[in-house]
């Protein structure tokens, strides 16, 4: 239950707790107290508001719940932009249709109305200008001939005042009324010529009112139900009342019915027309009288259009349905269109959505299917070309992780190299330390322990770098021990034939560096590729004697530091390796008590600082001379250190190997 209530909470809010407030207190106090009306009408006004904002918040979410997925979007963007105002157009469109039609009928009654008006004002100008002794004569022949069918009940009233001879009392009053046995009043004093509608005895009649210059002329038709009707024909029912009172005409006004619908669109209008109506009892005085019209649209647009008076009419009416026809076919035509836009764009960006969830669980083997060649087919054909790089990607990163794993094997192999310990002698200390540039490394440092007396010392570089130069470092290694432990031996063997047969006079063999670095190249170029070769040194101490016998091939000459100077070795010989006719010499340095010798490889000497220059020997030199009266493992890291700080990057160029030897 408290589930349900929290999941509910965040649609109703605040506002909706407090409004669930108020309806169950309104509630309650209308069913329990009463007599408590004006707080009930209190919780309810609340209750109003805060529903009010309730059902603004509800319908905001649900709309925006509704329109998460872009077909439900765009469906309501199209309802927005397209369909509500077409709505509102054809809505406007039918109510100005219906105020047009009512205006239509209204204005089709009010000016036959006016025109009939006219024409009893004509027939009263026609009398004023005849005769007076005419008059009667004019009178019924005009009213036969023209009237009596148009106005039903059509009255005429004219009166010629005569004077009397001087001094003969008062004037005399000539009569003519058309009909003449029809005796109704005479008109009051105080009226000035007019025509319109009048109200008489409750009845409403068309009227005109002319003077002559002895007399006046009065004419009137009575306005009835069948009279107003006619005068637009099957328009509908027609009526005249007066508005302050709403009276109705007394001879009614449903003499015509309403006309039959055309169809069920035919919807019945109303129109009301004001209209100044005189008073016969109040000269002068004008009332509002209102003509009520009861039609249909079929029947006004009939009356307007009159096909049998031009059949120009029917053009226009024909021309009128094809427009309705034409719109109502352009919408059809436009609905379906976007509507299969609509499903071209929500299909594809389904796909991409389902083809998305399917690279998100790790398929990147799925393809889109592209339909079309828009903008959302090259999306598609991009989301797959992407799909498929990241596959290719994955089979790349797998291998990478494969051979980073091997890479760390070699690694570990190569660790395995290197010395592990350093050989021990009372004269001499040896210090060594090689920082790759990459996992594996192509430097190469060595020491062996030849008898007790004697240490051999290798340093070397590798042309390259990566797996191909570890590996030629590591058969560069291999031969190198391979050729002392041959040495050894053939030296265990001449030691032991020497004791056995003393006084043979057989000498005891001694190391040749140059033999041995020549041997070492011939293995290297026999068993190597040409462009593989290597930079190499081979010394070989001698303890009791302190020299120092040294062949180097092609690698960078050795510092010695002696009593605060540096000098550099020689080199004997070009890089192992490379050519198999290579000659090596050898060469001898006497090491004293407190000589430094120190060899390093190009990692050291040719980093380049971002101007483009290199560390070089001559600083390197320096550096060694300047800190030699420190300890080998802090000449090596104060070197080190310079180099980081030359290049201002944690990233080597290159393989960075050194080797000390102190002699105490």
């Amino acid at each position: 239950m408290r589930a349900r209530l929290q999941s509910v909470y965040p649609w109703l809010g605040p506002v909706g707790v407090a409004f669930l407030i108020l309806l169950a207190g309104y509630i309650a106090l209308r069913q329990f107290a009463p007599q408590r009306a004006p707080l009930a009408a209190v919780f309810l006004v609340g209750a109003i508001f805060t529903g009010i904002w309730l059902a603004v918040r509800v319908l905001w979410r649900l709309a925006r719940y509704a329109t998460w997925g872009l077909r439900n979007r765009l469906l309501v963007t199209y309802l927005f932009i397209a369909v509500v105002p077409i709505l509102l157009i054809a809505g406007l469109a039918i109510i100005a249709g219906n105020l047009l039609t009512s205006q239509l009928a209204t204005y089709l009654e009010t000016s036959e109305l006016d025109r009939r008006v006219d024409v009893l004002q004509s027939a009263a100008d026609s009398i004023a200008q005849t005769a007076p002794a005419a008059r009667p004569a004019l009178i019924e022949r005009m009213i036969e001939l023209f009237y009596r069918q148009r106005y039903p009940g059509i009255e005429v009233l004219v009166r010629d005042f005569q004077p009397r001879p001087s001094g003969g009392g008062s004037a005399s009053r000539n009569l003519i009324r058309y009909p003449g046995d029809v005796v109704w009043p005479e008109p009051i004093d105080g009226w000035n010529p007019i025509h319109g509608v009048l109200q008489r005895s409750g009845r409403f009649y068309m009227w005109c009112y002319n003077k002559t210059p002895s007399g006046d002329i009065t004419i009137t038709a009575p306005l009835t139900g069948e009279v107003l009707a006619g005068l637009v024909p099957d328009l509908g029912s027609v009526g005249f009342f007066e508005s302050q009172t709403n009276r109705a005409q007394s001879n009614g006004t449903t003499a015509r019915r309403l006309p039959e619908a055309v169809n069920r669109f035919d919807r019945e209008i109303q129109g009301l027309a004001f209209i100044p109506t005189s008073d016969w009892d109040k000269p002068g005085r004008l009332t509002r009288g209102t003509l009520s019209i009861q039609s249909r649209i079929s029947a006004v647009w009939s009356a307007v259009f009159n096909h049998k008076a031009d059949t120009v009419q029917d053009v226009v009416q024909g021309l009128l349905i094809a427009g309705v026809i034409v719109f109502f076919i352009v919408e059809v035509i436009s609905l379906i269109i976007g509507t299969t836009m609509t499903r071209t764009i929500t299909g594809a960006v389904h796909r991409l959505y389902d083809g998305t969830q399917r690279v998100i669980e790790g398929d990147f083997s799925h393809r889109i299917q592209v339909t079309g060649t828009d903008q959302l087919a090259e999306l598609s054909v991009s989301f797959n070309t992407m799909t498929e790089n990241l596959e290719k990607l994955l089979v790349v990163a797998k291998e990478k992780e494969r051979l980073q794993s091997e890479i760390e094997i070699a690694r570990e192999v190569q660790s395995q190299l290197y010395p592990r310990v350093v050989p021990r002698t009372r004269r001499l200390n040896v210090t060594a330390i090689c920082h790759p540039a990459r996992i594996v490394s192509g430097d190469y440092y060595d020491y062996e322990l030849i008898r007790d007396s004697q240490i051999a010392l290798a340093i070397g570089d590798v042309a390259g770098k990566g797996i191909s130069a570890a590996l030629l470092m590591a058969t560069l290694q291999s031969s190198l021990r391979t050729q002392l432990q041959a040495w050894l031996e053939v030296a265990a063997a001449a030691t032991s034939g020497t004791a056995s047969g003393a006084g043979t006079g057989t000498l005891i063999p001694t190391v040749s560096t140059s033999q041995l670095v020549s041997r070492l190249n011939n293995q290297l170029h026999s068993y190597t590729s040409p462009e593989k070769y290597a930079t190499f040194l081979l010394g070989v101490y001698d303890e009791p004697s302190g020299s120092f016998t040294y062949t180097n091939a092609g690698h960078l000459p050795p510092v010695l530091v002696r009593d605060g100077a540096g000098s550099r070795l020689d080199v004997n010989g070009t890089v192992v390796g490379a050519f198999p006719f290579s000659v090596y010499g050898e060469s001898r340095v006497d090491l004293r008590s407190g000589d430094l010798l120190v060899c390093f490889t190009d990692g050291v000497t040719e980093p380049e600082n971002e101007y483009g220059e290199m560390f070089g020997e001559d600083r390197l030199v320096d550096l060694i001379v300047r800190n030699a009266h420190r300890s080998e493992t802090e000449i090596i890291d104060i070197v080190l250190e310079s180099v980081h700080q030359w290049t201002a990057s944690e990233e080597l160029q290159d393989d960075m190997t050194m080797l000390l030897a102190r002699r105490l």
